[in-house]
C-alpha cells in the first residue's frame, strides 16, 4: 500500500474518533438533561400528589358522599383519582387503574374534546358537555360533563369533573320528543275541532278542522297566542241560534265543570258536539279544552235509521212469514202476527215457553237443537221441520235461521223466519208421482218408436222390391216418363226412410243416458275426418288445439258430425272451407264451425233448430239434423247459436261445460 493511501486512511480514522467523542459528549448531555426533567417529573407528581392528598383531606367527606361520578385527571387525561360511582360508570373494576380518560372517547367525538380542552384551559371551566364514551366494560354511553381545572399557585395542574350517565334520559327525552310530534300531527290532522286555551283565553293549540269548522282564513299555527275572549261573538253568526252560543259559552267558562255532547245547530245546516274539559294542575286552574264533532251524518243516519226501523217493523209485523226469535235456550222472546196466524197459537201462549217443546216431535227436536248449535257458532242457513199447530194439525216449515247478537258481538240466541210449505210439499210429491209416471210413458213411447220405425220401414222396403221388380219385368217396354215416374217413387221411399230413421234417432236423444267421460276433441275430430265424405275441392282445418271435455262420446260426436256435414253439403264455392276453432271462456268452452256456404238468412235462425224445418229441401235432408245438434247441447248443458250471411257463409256456436 503506498504512503500516501496510508495518510489516508489514518486522516479518516482521526476525523471518526473525533465525531464519537462528539456525540459521546452530546449523549451525555442529553442524559443529563432528561434526568434533569424525570427529576421535575417526579417532582411535579410528588407534589400534585401531595396536593391532592391535602385537598382529599379538605374536601374527604363530600368526595366519599357525592352520589355522581367524580373524577381527578392530569392535565394530558390520566385518571388520577376517582370514586366508586365513576368505577361503576366507566366500567372499572376498582379505582386504582393506570388509564388515559382520552381512550374512552368516541372517535366521531375527538374533535369535539380538543376544542373542549382548550375552552376548559382557557376558562378555568366547562359546563353541560355531553359526550359519547365507550366504556372500559365496551358500553356506549352518553355522559353529561361539568369540569374544572386544579391550581397550585396559580398554575394549573390537573383537572376534576362530574359526571353523569345520561344515556337513557336522552333516550327518554327523545322518545318524548318523538311522541309529542305523534300527538301533534294527531290532533293537526284529527277529525275533531280542537281547541286549547290556557288560563288567559290565549290559544295554545288547535287544529285543521276547528279552522275548517269555524272557517278561520289561517293556519293552525298562526293562531298560537291569539286571544280567545271575543271569539265567540265573532263567530256567533256561523250558528243558528247566535246569542245562545255565546250565553253558553260564557256560562261553561264561569262554571269550569267539564260538559260532555252539547249540541249546536249551524247556519249552514251542520250539526256539532261540542266537549269542555277544564285542566287543572295541584288544583290551580290551568286553562281548558274544547272539542268539536261534525256529527251532521250521524244525526242523519239516526233519523233514516229511524226510519227504516219504523218501515221494517210493520213489514215484520205484517208480513206472511212467521217470524221467531229466541235465546240461546231455545226460550221465545217475540213472535210475530204471522206466525201466530201459521201456528193458531196467541203470543201469551208463545213467550217464555221452549219453542222446541211446543211445536215438534221428538225427530224433528233433534234437528232443531243440531241448528240451534250451529247459531251459537254464528252460523247462518236453512232448515226444513215437521210440525203441529194448536190444533195438531202436521204442517211443514221452510226455516231461515240466524244467530242474534248484542252490542258486544256474543251471541244471545237466533230470529228464525218460518215458511209454510206444507202445500209445496204436497205439490213435489205429486211431482214426483207425475215424473214417474211421464218416466214410465217416455219409455214406453221410446219403445213403440222403435216398434213403429220397424213396423213402418218393412212396407217401405216391400214397395221398393214391387217397384224394382215392375222395372226390371217391364224395361222393355217402359217409356222415359215411366221410369221418371218410377224414379220419383224409389227417391220418395228413401226419404221416407230417412225421415223414419232420423225421427227415431231424435227421440232417442236424451232417452238413453251414457256414463260421462273424458273425450279429446282432437281425436274426435280426426276421427270423423276419415269417415265423413269430403269433397276434394273443401278442406277441413282446426285453428287452435281442441280441448279434452266431459260428456257422452256418442252424441259429441254425433254433435260435430251433423255441424261439419251440414258445413259440407251447402259449400257452393269452388274452394270450399271448413274452419273448426274453440274460445276457453271461464266456466265453458265455445266452439265455432265456419263455412263459405250459401248462408242462412236472418228471419231463418230461430227456426232451423226447430224439428222439420228444413231450409233446403234437397233430398237427403228431412229437417231433423240439426234439432239433433241442439237436443245434445241442451243435454250438455251448453248454448247453441249462429251467425250468417246469404251467399258468404255461416258460423255455428256452441258452449260446453268444463
Amino acid at each position: 500500500m503506498s504512503q500516501d493511501k496510508i495518510d489516508m486512511l489514518q486522516r479518516a480514522l482521526a476525523r471518526e474518533k473525533a465525531a464519537r467523542k462528539q456525540a459521546e459528549k452530546i449523549l451525555e448531555n442529553k442524559a443529563a438533561e432528561l434526568y434533569e426533567a424525570k427529576q421535575k417529573l417526579e417532582k411535579s407528581y410528588t407534589e400534585l400528589e401531595a396536593l391532592l392528598n391535602r385537598k382529599d383531606s379538605e374536601l374527604q367527606g363530600v368526595f366519599e358522599n357525592i352520589v355522581d361520578a367524580y373524577v381527578i385527571m392530569d392535565l394530558w387525561g390520566k385518571i388520577l383519582k376517582m370514586n366508586d360511582a365513576a368505577v361503576s360508570l366507566l366500567g372499572f373494576q376498582d379505582s386504582k387503574v393506570d388509564f388515559n380518560l382520552l381512550e374512552m372517547v368516541h372517535p366521531d367525538e375527538m374533535e369535539r374534546v380538543a376544542e373542549s380542552f382548550q375552552s376548559l384551559m382557557k376558562n378555568g371551566t366547562i359546563t353541560d358537555f355531553h359526550l359519547n364514551i365507550i366504556s372500559q366494560d365496551k358500553a356506549q354511553k352518553l355522559v353529561h360533563i361539568n369540569a374544572s381545572v386544579i391550581y397550585d399557585n396559580g398554575q394549573p395542574v390537573a383537572a376534576q369533573g362530574i359526571v353523569r350517565d345520561i344515556t337513557e334520559v336522552k333516550a327518554a327525552e327523545e322518545k318524548l320528543i318523538e311522541s309529542e310530534n305523534r300527538l301533534a300531527t294527531l290532533i293537526l290532522n284529527l277529525d275533531s275541532g280542537v281547541l286549547l286555551e290556557d288560563e288567559n283565553r290565549k290559544i295554545v293549540l288547535t287544529n285543521n278542522k276547528f279552522c275548517e269548522l269555524f272557517q278561520v282564513p289561517v293556519s293552525p299555527e298562526q293562531l298560537k297566542g291569539a286571544d280567545c275572549s271575543t271569539a265567540a261573538e265573532q263567530n256567533k253568526i256561523l250558528f243558528k241560534e247566535p246569542q245562545f252560543f255565546v250565553d253558553r259559552i260564557n256560562t261553561i267558562l264561569k262554571e269550569k265543570k267539564q260538559v260532555v255532547g252539547d249540541e249546536l245547530e249551524m247556519s249552514n245546516g251542520k250539526i256539532l258536539l261540542r266537549d269542555y274539559i277544564p285542566i287543572y294542575e295541584n288544583d290551580n286552574y290551568k286553562g281548558h279544552l274544547w272539542a268539536y264533532k261534525d256529527v251532521t251524518l250521524r244525526r242523519k243516519y239516526r233519523k233514516s235509521l229511524e226510519a227504516q226501523k219504523q218501515k221494517y217493523s210493520s213489514i215484520i209485523a205484517n208480513m206472511n212469514l212467521g217470524l221467531m226469535e229466541v235465546d240461546n235456550d231455545d226460550r221465545i222472546l217475540m213472535v210475530n202476527q204471522s206466525f201466530l196466524d201459521i201456528t193458531g197459537y196467541k203470543e201469551d201462549e208463545l213467550v217464555g215457553k221452549i219453542a222446541r217443546n211446543v211445536f215438534l216431535d221428538r225427530d224433528n227436536s233433534e234437528i232443531l237443537s243440531k241448528e240451534n248449535f250451529k247459531r251459537k257458532k254464528g252460523l247462518s242457513n236453512s232448515y226444513e221441520v215437521k210440525g203441529y199447530t194448536k190444533t195438531g194439525e202436521e204442517r211443514y216449515w221452510l226455516i231461515s235461521g240466524a244467530p242474534n247478537y248484542n252490542l258486544n258481538g256474543e251471541v244471545t240466541g237466533s230470529i228464525g223466519i218460518h215458511l209454510d210449505i206444507t202445500d209445496l210439499k204436497s205439490l213435489q210429491a205429486q211431482k214426483e208421482r207425475l215424473l214417474e209416471k211421464l218416466e214410465k210413458s217416455n219409455n214406453e213411447l221410446q219403445e213403440y218408436a222403435h216398434i213403429v220405425s220397424h213396423d213402418l220401414k218393412s212396407p217401405l222396403r216391400s214397395i221398393d222390391a214391387l217397384v224394382n221388380w215392375i222395372k226390371d219385368d217391364n224395361k222393355d217396354r217402359l217409356d222415359e216418363v215411366s221410369l221418371q215416374n218410377f224414379n220419383l217413387i224409389e227417391t220418395t221411399l228413401e226419404k221416407m226412410e230417412q225421415l223414419i230413421s232420423d225421427v227415431l234417432m231424435y227421440s232417442s236423444v236424451g232417452a238413453e243416458t251414457l256414463e260421462r267421460e273424458t273425450v279429446d276433441l282432437d281425436v274426435l275430430i280426426s276421427d270423423l275426418k276419415t269417415i265423413l265424405f269430403v269433397p276434394d275441392h273443401v278442406s277441413i282445418s282446426v285453428l287452435n288445439p281442441l280441448p279434452k271435455v266431459k260428456g257422452e262420446k256418442v252424441k259429441l260426436q254425433q254433435l260435430f258430425q251433423n255441424l261439419i256435414s251440414n258445413a259440407i253439403k251447402f259449400i257452393d264455392k269452388d274452394v270450399g272451407l271448413v274452419e273448426i276453432d274453440v274460445k276457453d271462456k271461464v266456466t265453458d268452452y265455445e266452439f265455432s264451425i265456419k263455412d263459405n256456404g250459401i248462408g242462412i238468412e236472418e228471419k231463418f235462425h230461430e227456426k232451423i233448430f226447430k224439428i222439420f224445418h228444413a231450409l233446403n229441401k234437397s233430398k237427403d235432408s228431412t229437417g231433423i239434423g240439426l234439432s239433433i245438434v241442439k237436443k245434445i247441447v241442451d243435454l250438455h248443458e251448453g248454448q247453441i247459436w249462429l251467425e250468417s250471411k246469404p251467399n258468404e257463409g255461416t258460423t255455428f256456436f256452441f258452449t260446453l261445460k268444463k
